[in-house]
């Protein structure tokens, strides 16, 4: 039986449009991944099976509008753009993909770590406008505690790298009772685990209760000269606060792959910072990433569509037994 798939991007990985090609579907993309409404035009005029949702918005609206609509999965894991309980509400499973861009998200936050606590992107900017500049400045992590809050397998990877490299991880996450990592500590309370991170990096889903986490009493509480890693979503940061504290130097600087407003705005209070070192919400867009989330998704499409078993820990509104 032939499917239709939305992708809500202007392209898929080799590796999913071949298994999506192979079962016969027929996929519509979304052109211009900068059109808000173009999800909800292609769902209430199309008849679309399964949705593979990117970065666009997926609105209970658009979730409502499509009859046809039967599953939805996420290429990775953070489903905050999608409306699960519109989708809960007609029965249909949000599905994840988790495990397939750890390892590129992790390297990211590393890379992040180290050109924040070394100052790479600010010499690097001096060298390109002539400064030859030698003060000597930033930290040598080796020796410095990394707090990670949360400790999933971003979280986990990222660890073993940053032990590799002589540092001391702790970790809070409500999910877990004891650390899957040798060399691990887990920290049962919050604030606790910000009292003891020179380094914090945040690897969380965006929930509600999560929303503003790090915000001006969760900085007070790190010691001074904290670096902040952050690769999950943007609002877990209370952005304000934080420009704050780097504008003080309670923050010593920042590695930001994720904000609140994206694109953020050149003439964001952030882009003004010399010590935050930014990209652009990439940390799972390398192609090795990419492919495997693909895979992943179309898999999770297909096996629903035709009956197929799938592990319920891959459905996040539990409607997969």
């Amino acid at each position: 039986m032939s499917f239709t798939v939305l992708m809500t991007a202007p392209k898929l990985a080799p590796k999913g449009v071949k298994k999506l090609s192979e079962a016969g579907c027929r996929v519509i993309y979304v052109d211009n991944p900068k059109d808000p409404d173009a999800v909800y035009r292609i769902l209430s005029t199309e008849p679309v099976d399964a949705v593979i949702s990117r970065t666009l918005d997926l609105t209970g609206e658009a979730i409502r509008a499509c009859p046809t609509l039967k599953v939805i999965t996420k290429h990775g894991v953070g489903v905050s753009n999608i409306d699960v309980d519109a989708a809960t509400q007609r029965n249909i499973p949000v599905l994840v993909t988790p495990g397939t861009n750890s390892q590129s998200v992790a390297e990211l936050a590393l890379g992040l770590m180290l050109a924040a606590a070394r100052r790479i992107a600010l010499y690097d900017r001096d060298l390109r406008a002539g400064n030859w500049s030698r003060s000597g400045d930033g930290q040598q992590l080796s020796g410095r505690t990394l707090g990670l809050v949360g400790f999933g397998q971003i979280g986990q990877t990222l660890a073993t790298f940053c032990m590799a490299i002589g540092m001391k991880v702790v970790a809070y996450d409500p999910m877990m009772k004891q650390s899957p990592v040798e060399g691990v500590t887990l920290i049962d309370e919050l604030p606790e685990l910000l009292r003891q991170s020179q380094v914090l990096s945040l690897h969380c889903p965006l929930l509600p209760s999560t929303k503003n986490l790090i915000d001006e009493q969760a900085l007070s509480l790190l010691p001074d000269g904290a670096i902040l890693v952050n690769t999950a979503r943007g609002p877990l940061i209370d952005e304000s606060a934080m420009v704050a504290a780097l504008q003080s130097g309670k923050l010593a600087g920042a590695g930001l792959d994720t904000f609140v407003n994206e694109p953020l705005s050149a003439s964001d209070a952030i882009a003004s910072m010399p010590t935050v070192v930014m990209t652009p919400h990439v940390g799972g867009s390398t192609p090795d990433a990419l492919e495997a989330m693909a895979a992943h998704a179309a898999d999770n499409v297909l096996r629903f569509l035709n009956g197929e078993p799938l592990a319920p820990t891959l459905c996040v509104n539990h409607l997969i037994k």
